[in-house]
């Protein structure tokens, strides 16, 4: 009897350690769907240039919204848990990962002001935007040294004018864009960026030199075209044939220090912008998502500049218009 009762409990071990096996087996085998999505996912993050543009732009289409990709991590941690997979939870680490080192530097705090920084604002005001004395009063009370705005038209260019004179007594207008200066402009140009297609007058675009208390700059004002989604994906060839034109203005550009300020209607991550991206650096910190207005989900209006910094960029409160103005602060070399 003892030796029966022994070889049974001998037994019974035996098919409990079986059974704590093959549970931790399944600890690291179940749970293979969430772990091949979050490795998807931090592909996506890293790899998202070799997403081909062809057909519908699918490309730039992921780029415009690439920081929301990390949103992905949150339902597949909840179905990691759900599953109890160690192995879903380890690969979690890897968008994780990806999407910290791609856009974790935007969310630290900017380092405080230089002895060589400008502020500047950027704002595409809206051509129907209804109150522009209290757009350009809202503006104005960031205090930066520039202001640039697009989609001017008369009668609320006047408007913009008059509200801004006494801040801001220089100012140059070209077509449909304009900059608004704390310091004295030369060298006003219109700069082209005019897609071939477009035939009728088009003008949104223009060069002035700055004279700042730390040297001149260049500054650039520009609205590139808008871009559509819709059922065939992502319609930009009018924007990204406007890029590469400004792009090379840029080049050519004799200042050594550049600042862009534009409704550039795509995101620092669209290769459409690369013309620029290439050439100038954006904001080191800050997201400031700009457009729409009323639920803002990407920045597409943007501070970048050339042998100077971007320190910082915020998105102001709501005007009159469909996008949120930005601010930046700018640090001189």
């Amino acid at each position: 009897m003892d030796g029966a009762r022994t070889e049974r409990e001998g037994g019974g071990v035996t098919a409990a350690g079986r059974t704590a096996v093959s549970r931790g087996r399944r600890v690291w085998t179940r749970g293979r769907w969430p772990a091949l999505l979050a490795v998807l996912t931090a592909g996506l993050l890293v790899c998202h240039g070799l997403v081909p543009n062809t057909p519908g732009r699918l490309g730039s289409l992921l780029e415009v919204f690439l920081p929301w990709l990390g949103l992905v991590v949150v339902p597949l941690f909840g179905l990691a848990l759900l599953r109890r997979s160690a192995l879903a939870l380890l690969a979690l680490l890897l968008p994780t990962a990806a999407w910290t080192y791609l856009f974790g530097g935007l969310l630290l705090p900017g380092a405080a002001s230089g002895p060589r920084s400008l502020v500047v604002v950027q704002h595409n005001v809206s051509d129907e935007n209804t109150d522009p004395a209290g757009t350009a009063r809202a503006l104005a009370g960031a205090e930066p040294d520039l202001i640039a705005l697009q989609e001017l038209v008369p009668p609320a260019l006047t408007v913009y004018g008059r509200t801004l004179a006494a801040d801001y007594p220089h100012h140059v207008v070209r077509g449909t864009v304009g900059l608004w200066s704390k310091h004295p402009l030369s060298g006003v140009r219109t700069t082209d960026i005019r897609p071939r297609d477009i035939t009728e007058p088009w003008s949104r675009g223009l060069r002035a030199v700055v004279h700042t208390p730390y040297g001149e700059i260049a500054a650039y004002v520009a609205h590139l075209p808008s871009i559509r989604v819709g059922a065939g994906g992502l319609a930009s060839s009018r924007r990204d044939e406007s890029a590469g034109r400004l792009g090379r203005a840029v080049a050519a550009e004799r200042q050594e220090t550049v600042i862009l300020l534009g409704d550039l209607n795509g995101t620092v991550d669209d290769r459409g912008l690369a013309p620029l991206t290439s050439r100038l650096g954006g904001a080191r910190r800050g997201f400031a998502f700009s457009f729409p207005a009323a639920l803002p989900l990407a920045r597409i209006d943007q501070v970048m500049a050339r042998s100077a910094s971007v320190d910082h960029i915020r998105a102001l409160p709501a005007t009159g218009s469909d996008h949120l103005p930005v601010a930046a602060r700018v640090s001189l070399r």
